[in-house]
């Protein structure tokens, strides 16, 4: 189960309440470290990334996040089409890199772990490739999947890497640079369960 990713500020501004998280051009950003229902709501780019309320626990966000993915892929699949949900995740993809950018910037945190839509959209991309699939094969890609994002072996943790900017601070912070790394990392993992999956069923 993936923890929450440490909260990584771009300013060192304290930590404040995030049911009032707007400032004045003049004053600091104020870091968000756990994202409210208020927080959520405040803006649409927020609902997104957070995925509709399921990346707000404090406790393993990413795999309720991914758990309401597996829900929803299986509601889309009641009334859309294979080639629909493909259009579905390719709008989710840009969509998701401008609603990651703009809440990691309110957030004032690089790669929140409360941001799930990037474990949303691979999770998707996965389901839309190895369907049909029985529960099983379904329960075993969703293992794997949360096995290379939590552990970040190899090639996922050279993605998680990539776009890292530690030694950025508020003013230096290429946010979009950061909301492309918030879901790189995870298509990577997505890329990597797959292709398990594609050894074991040619095994």
């Amino acid at each position: 189960m993936r923890r929450a990713r440490p909260s990584r500020s771009a300013s060192t501004a304290s930590t404040t309440s995030p049911e009032n998280p707007t400032v004045t051009a003049s004053s600091p950003l104020p870091t968000v470290a756990h994202p409210t229902v208020r927080f959520m709501l405040s803006h649409p780019a927020h609902l997104i990334a957070l995925g509709f309320g399921s990346g707000l626990p404090r406790r393993a966000p990413g795999t309720v996040g991914t758990l309401w993915a597996w829900v929803a892929y299986l509601v889309m699949q009641l009334w859309l089409s294979p080639a629909s949900i493909g259009w579905v995740i390719l709008a989710s993809l840009p969509i998701g890199w401008w609603a990651c950018t703009v809440t990691a910037r309110h957030m004032n945190v690089a790669d929140p772990g409360h941001i799930v839509w990037d474990e949303v959209v691979a999770f998707w991309l996965i389901l839309w490739l190895v369907m049909p699939a029985g529960l099983w094969a379904q329960v075993i890609a969703f293992a794997l999947f949360r096995l290379f994002d939590a552990a970040k072996p190899g090639p996922v943790g050279w993605a998680d890497a990539l776009c890292k900017q530690k030694d950025a601070t508020r003013d230096t912070m290429r946010w979009s640079v950061a909301g492309f790394g918030i879901l790189f990392d995870d298509l990577v993992a997505a890329f990597c369960t797959l292709f398990v999956i594609a050894l074991w069923r040619a095994w």
